[in-house]
């Protein structure tokens, strides 16, 4: 199932969305719709990063540790 959305954008916006679209042969609405996921996705990570980082109990690793961790 899909809905439709409206969305209003800046012209310089648009311009660039309609650039990529004809250099990448892909629509606009593709092009949104990716972008979104990769939003959402990035966002996702952001979200459980943060949680992790003010969680007490979640061990902090350093990048010196880490190293030997992936070293042995």
């Amino acid at each position: 199932m899909t809905t439709s959305v409206s969305l209003k954008l800046p012209d310089e916006l648009f311009s660039g969305l309609s650039n990529l679209a004809n250099i990448t042969d892909r629509s606009r609405s593709y092009l949104i719709k990716k972008a979104i996921e990769q939003y959402l996705e990035e966002y996702a990570d952001y979200r459980i990063a943060l949680d992790r980082l003010n969680d007490k109990d979640d061990r902090i690793v350093s990048s010196k540790e880490m190293r030997k961790l992936l070293a042995d």
